[in-house]
């Protein structure tokens, strides 16, 4: 169960051990340490699900780039399978337990039209506390805005996690930013919006470019300021 320490992972991990039996279990975490509850029915291990050397190497391939970098743009297409395998198996791994579960691609779940999204990943890690959103209107987390989200919607009552009010973008903490608007290649972000169009626009000529790896609307630039990796603040 990776994930376990979390409040979700938690209860999820105690009712597979009930199940499964504790020796058939091995709960991960990543950095928070794991309660006693945790640590007694079975195995605990810490892992790296993060490969945060892979992601700065992404993320500095894509700066150095004069185009998109196509590790950029692999990487896109990676993440958005890996996030529907998750989604679909936690999905599986809850329904075996009586609970339902349903979720949404990783994109291209939008209006072709309006290009607004019919739920939003990153207005959902919002809520949940995840982080802050910055100019750029990407979500920033305590680990930057180089990153994609999934989500589950779950027919479970949890008790809500208590959200801790946190500014993790510069130009909203003090003006002192504005990397994101002078990285954009075409103009669609501005302090006061974003032009969704042209930046669409942009993403489909880049999806166009690299046409041998399949659907690569994806642009990033915007992403790759001091809050690429981490909070600004």
């Amino acid at each position: 169960m990776t994930g376990a320490v979390g409040q979700i992972g938690s209860e999820l991990t105690m009712e597979l051990c009930h199940r499964y039996s504790n020796e058939n279990v091995v709960s991960t975490g990543h950095k928070t340490k794991p309660s006693e509850k945790l640590r007694e029915p079975g195995p605990f291990e810490f892992i790296d699900v993060t490969r945060k050397e892979t992601v700065e190497e992404v993320v500095e391939a894509n700066r150095q780039a004069s185009y998109v970098a196509r590790e950029w743009a692999v990487a896109y297409l990676e993440t958005n399978r890996l996030i529907a395998r998750i989604c679909q198996r936690l999905t599986d791994v809850l329904a075996d337990l009586g609970v339902r579960a349903a979720s949404e691609p990783a994109t291209h779940n939008f209006d072709p039209v309006s290009l607004v999204s019919r739920w939003s990943h990153k207005s959902v890690a919002a809520v949940a506390g995840l982080g802050s959103f910055g100019l750029h209107h990407m979500l920033i987390t305590d680990a930057g805005c180089a990153g994609r989200f999934g989500s589950l919607v779950i027919d479970a009552e949890l008790e809500p996690t208590p959200v801790v009010e946190k500014q993790r973008c510069l130009y909203y903490h003090d003006g002192s930013c504005r990397q994101c608007v002078e990285l954009c290649p075409v103009g669609a972000l501005t302090e006061e919006e974003l032009d969704k169009g042209l930046c669409y626009r942009r993403c489909l000529e880049v999806d166009a470019y690299f046409a041998d790896l399949g659907l690569t609307d994806v642009c990033g630039k915007c992403a790759l300021g001091p809050c690429a990796l981490g909070s600004a603040v």
